[in-house]
């Protein structure tokens, strides 16, 4: 077997505890979507490609016909993502947004492989102070990001790309518990 591959079988090993959470995380999901919450995400580079993908499968669909359900990727508006950095500086620009569309209930996930991206823990701060959930998907722990979230799964994998990679499943597992529990 390649040696990649290899590195995402050892992840996926190290992370099979963490499919309770993110089942629960599913279910939590479910129930504030359906009552009209929303979810926000956030996340840099790959992280962001992450988040958009969680998003669109919520807005659109992931395996099942339902209704679509308010998500928005952060850094996908690209106006107000460039005015918040020009105006407030980068490290600003997913915790403006949270202060302006999230609302006490609704969901915050932060995506970061390393656990220490200064505007994502900008972004998971404005969500407590807000009372939004926040959940995070890091790469190996402790980590700033980590620490500050509600709940976090943290993966032990020391390559970027293999972080990525489990992101995505766990993002995967999450969309299809959210459309179980609907």
């Amino acid at each position: 077997m390649d040696t990649h591959l290899l590195k995402l079988r050892e992840a996926l090993d190290r992370v099979d505890d963490h499919v309770v959470t993110v089942r629960a995380w599913g279910g939590k999901l479910a129930g504030v979507l359906s009552a009209g919450g929303r979810l926000l995400a956030c996340g840099n580079g790959g992280s962001a490609a992450e988040a958009q993908h969680l998003t669109a499968e919520l807005v659109g669909r992931f395996r099942a016909d339902r209704p679509a359900y308010a998500a928005i990727p952060l850094h996908a508006d690209t106006s107000s993502v460039t005015a918040i950095a020009n105006d407030f500086g980068h490290e600003q620009v997913f915790a403006r947004q949270v202060q302006a569309h999230g609302r006490p209930g609704d969901v915050l996930i932060c995506l970061s492989t390393s656990g220490g991206s200064p505007n994502v823990l900008a972004a998971a701060r404005a969500a407590q102070e807000r009372g939004i959930l926040a959940w995070a998907l890091t790469g190996p722990a402790p980590n700033p990001l980590a620490g500050m979230c509600d709940e976090a799964v943290a993966v032990p994998a020391e390559e970027t790309a293999t972080v990525q990679e489990v992101h995505l499943a766990m993002i995967h597992m999450l969309c299809d518990a959210v459309e179980e529990a609907l």
